[in-house]
Parts: structure tokens; C-alpha cells; sequence
């Protein structure tokens, strides 16, 4: 039997949370409640760090990380190391660019307490920013897979930046090493008996990993990072933009049963993470802001300047010009800048301010639309 067509509230309400909706209603709520009645706000919010940020931030990461492994598949748009080289030096350069302009900054000003901030303008949104780009350019223009792959790269980059710089106390290497191995090997297992549900591997594998980063000193919510990667997944990649919907190994199992929890703990996110008092603007609020329009950019168009000098190519159709304004649009980081501010700060000041910058990097997009007027890119072309 055919189901019914989904009537207008319904296909509105699945738009809003495709596109993040969630998030910004827990963000919005947030900056309302910590404005109004800081206290109430501070009293709510700070019991539930732990289980938002520590537990349930980590399936949004291991989401991340499967479009990492998927990307990377034989077949996957990052699996040949040629056709990987643009898209990762424009990652690379979209990291260094912001961080050199922060840390410069720091060291100007005489400013060494916000030096631990430097990651925050690194991140990019990739729902935010790959949206942002569809808006832009069009759902067909090349120039938006092309955003992708580079905030897929920055991603993964991500993630080696919140286990090398930001540990959440001393490092117990040997802890770490026992359970996540442990982990590891269980779900290199669960593989091998060809277990199709992803149910094992999370709560074995997964538990496993998630004690070994928590009791080693690592962020636990990159805890499920090593695990997806041995979920059964397609062995070649050639469809890689095709919805996940419509394929049924577990890896798109897990990731088609998990969004739509993910993108409620991402209200709670929002919630518990982005309250902040406007008064609290301060230097880390133009650092990061600073880093992100003018470093972002800077970085992505020159290291891919540079790769260009080396033989490489951008993509059929994308131009220089492409380029220069999806360096503006990867400056939109919020969720990950907000979560490496709340690694690198602890409650007060400096992680207010900090935090303030990440939610200002929404103003990338309005710095994109003119530049892509300006530069007549996309739509405007």
C-alpha cells in the first residue's frame, strides 16, 4: 500500500530539522534564557554538560566520521590521493590560516590566556556551510561538492585536533591504548561473523572505546571515531552524494537510524552550550571572528594556490573566483567551534567571549552573498 503524501506541516517540519532547525531553536532559546535570567540558565544547562557534550556529541562525531570512512572507500571521492590533494590542502590552509591569524593576535595584544582558543575559527559546519553553498551556487554547480569534501577533510582534521590539543586531564596513554584496542578488536570481530546490525558494535565496541578516551584523559566524545570505520559498509563508493536512505549496509543502517537522534541532541547542544550574555563580548570575540573572515578565506585560496603550483587542478568548472567565496562560506563553524570552545575554556569570561566569535561566524554567510555578487559567482554569475 502506497503511504499517503506527506501533508505541507509535515514536509515543513522535516525541512527545519534537515537544515539544522533544531540546533538553532536550542541556540536561540539559549542566548534568550542566559540573557534573561543568567542564573536559572547556568543552574539548568551545567548539569547536563556531561551527557550532551560527553556522551551524546559522541554519535554526532561518529556521523562525521562516517562520511570520513565512506569518503574514503575505494571508489570515494578521497580514496585516489590525486583527487584527494585539493579538497585536503584546501583544509589544511583553511586550518592554518585562522589559527596563525588568532595566535597572532594573542601574541599583538598581549592576550597569552585566549592562545588556548586558537582552534575555534579552524572548524567548519558541514551542514551549515554545505547549505550556505547550495543557496549560493545551486544545488548542481560543482563548486558544492567540492565545499564538501573540503569541510569532510576539515572534519577529520577536526578530530585529530580535539585528541592531540584539548584533553580533558592528565593522559593515561596505557588506559587509553587497553580499551580502545580492546574496542577495536571486538568490532574487527563482530565484522568477521558478518554482524549486519549496528546495535553489537555500539554497545560493546563502543562502550569499550568511549571508557579507554574517558578514563585516558582524551575527549570521549570522539569515543566512537576508531569503531565506525569496521561497521560493514560498501566496498567501492561511486555514488558517494546519493542519500543514505536508499542504501542498506550498516553503516548507512547506522547513520539512517541515528540522525534524527543526533539532530535533537543537537537542540540540547545548542541548549546547554550557547548561552551567553551579550555583555560578554570581549578581545576573543574579534579574535575568532577575526580569524574566521579574514584567515579562513586566506588560508583555503592560497594553500589551494600552492597545490595548483604542484600539478594539481581544481575541479571542471570551479574558478578562482569559486574558490575565493567558498573560503568565505567555510567560515562557518558553530557546532564544532562551540564544542572546541567549551574543550579549550572552562566556564567564566574567556569561554563567553570565545564562544560569542563561534556564533558570530554565522555573519560568513552575508560576507559570502556579497562576495558572490561582487565576484559574480553562482546564481549571480
Amino acid at each position: 500500500m502506497t503511504p499517503p503524501p506527506p501533508t505541507k506541516l509535515r514536509q515543513a517540519t522535516k525541512t527545519f530539522i534537515d537544515n539544522s532547525g533544531l540546533l538553532m531553536l536550542g541556540t536561540a532559546l539559549a542566548l534568550v534564557w542566559a540573557n534573561f535570567d543568567h542564573a536559572s540558565y547556568v543552574a539548568v544547562s551545567h548539569p547536563l554538560h556531561f551527557a550532551v557534550n560527553d556522551v551524546g556529541m559522541a554519535f554526532f562525531f561518529a556521523l562525521a566520521a562516517k562520511e570520513v570512512t565512506e569518503a574514503t572507500a575505494p571508489g570515494g571521492p578521497l580514496q585516489s590521493p590525486r583527487r584527494a590533494a585539493m579538497p585536503l590542502a584546501a583544509a589544511l590552509g583553511g586550518m592554518l590560516g585562522p589559527a596563525l591569524i588568532f595566535i597572532t593576535m594573542t601574541i599583538v595584544m598581549d592576550r597569552p590566556d585566549l592562545e588556548r582558543g586558537w582552534a575555534i575559527p579552524c572548524a567548519t559546519d558541514i551542514a551549515f556551510s554545505y547549505l550556505a553553498a547550495r543557496v549560493l551556487f545551486g544545488a548542481k554547480h560543482p563548486a558544492v561538492p567540492f565545499l564538501l569534501l573540503l569541510a569532510i577533510a576539515d572534519d577529520a582534521l577536526g578530530l585529530l585536533i580535539i585528541a592531540a590539543f584539548y584533553p580533558t586531564g592528565p593522559l593515561r596513554l596505557a588506559v587509553f591504548s587497553i580499551f580502545v584496542t580492546a574496542g577495536m578488536l571486538v568490532a574487527w570481530w563482530l565484522g568477521t561473523r558478518r554482524t549486519e546490525s549496528f546495535w553489537p558494535y555500539i554497545l560493546t565496541a563502543g562502550v569499550l572505546s568511549w571508557i579507554g578516551f574517558y578514563r585516558g584523559g582524551l575527549h570521549p566524545a570522539l569515543a566512537l571515531v576508531p569503531i565506525v570505520p569496521f561497521l560493514p559498509h560498501a566496498s567501492r563508493d561511486p555514488e558517494f552524494f546519493m542519500d543514505a536512505s536508499r542504501r542498506r549496509d550498516t553503516l548507512n543502517k547506522f547513520e539512517h537510524w541515528f540522525k534524527r537522534p543526533v539532530d535533537v541532541m543537537l537542540f540540547f547542544f545548542g541548549l546547554v552550550n550557547a548561552g551567553v550574555v551579550f555583555g560578554n563580548v570581549g578581545a576573543g570575540t574579534w579574535f575568532v571572528l577575526a580569524a574566521i573572515l579574514v584567515g579562513k578565506p586566506m588560508g583555503i585560496v592560497a594553500a589551494a594556490a600552492v597545490a595548483a603550483l604542484a600539478g594539481l587542478h581544481l575541479p571542471r568548472a570551479v574558478t578562482w573566483r569559486d574558490v575565493t567565496v567558498l573560503g568565505v562560506i567555510a567560515g562557518m563553524g558553530f557546532t564544532v567551534a562551540l564544542f572546541f570552545a567549551t574543550a579549550a575554556f572552562p566556564y567564566g569570561r574567556l569561554l563567553d567571549e570565545t564562544k560569542l566569535g563561534a556564533l558570530l561566524s554565522f555573519s560568513a554567510f552575508l560576507i559570502a552573498l556579497v562576495a558572490a555578487r561582487v565576484l559574480k559567482v553562482g546564481r549571480f554569475s
